[in-house]
């Protein structure tokens, strides 16, 4: 069976978005990059500045509402028809909700063949990244580091704490089938 999607989980600065650049460098046929900050900056600003949509806390707490859920079931639904009408997908994300997450993902997917990845990193490294990106609210690293692996299974996980992106992109791209 081919290899239909790729979901990457990691927490805020893993080092996600750096290994989905170097997967469509070494992955042999053209992969779309879709992730949680695509849906996020697909939305209106009125969904930041709203309960019911989606609040970056100072302390990097991120809060989801019911009309964020609600979009975001449309895009996960919209990731998955685009891999049955043929579009091959590396999905950037960010399971808040840990196996929560994950299975709203594999309700959506079901039928394709999914290689499920975890994206670690030491929660020391990613807030060092995410304060240096500058970018994003400070804590979020830290506070998202763990949590989103809860639960969570895995066909493959990498290590970004010391591994670089292309070294962790090769080796996923070697479960590619």
């Amino acid at each position: 069976m081919t290899t239909e999607v790729i979901v990457l989980n990691g927490g805020s600065s893993s080092g996600k978005s750096g290994i989905v650049r170097c997967l469509q460098a070494v992955l042999p046929d053209p992969w779309l990059a879709l992730g949680t900050d695509t849906l996020v900056d697909a939305m209106p600003a009125s969904m930041q500045a709203s309960d019911a949509g989606i609040e970056f806390a100072p302390d990097g707490e991120v809060i989801v509402g019911p009309e964020f859920r609600t979009l975001e079931a449309a895009w996960i639904e919209g990731v998955a028809a685009m891999a049955r009408a043929g579009a091959r997908v590396i999905v950037d994300e960010v399971f808040l909700g840990g196996a929560g997450s994950q299975q709203r993902w594999q309700k959506a997917l079901r039928d394709l063949q999914v290689l499920w990845v975890g994206v670690r990193c030491d929660g020391a490294v990613a807030a060092g990244r995410e304060v240096a990106r500058g970018d994003r609210v400070i804590g979020m690293a830290a506070s998202q580091a763990d949590v989103v692996h809860r639960g969570v299974v895995y066909d493959l996980e990498v290590d970004t704490t010391h591994a670089e992106s292309m070294e962790c992109a090769r080796a996923i791209a070697a479960h590619v089938k």
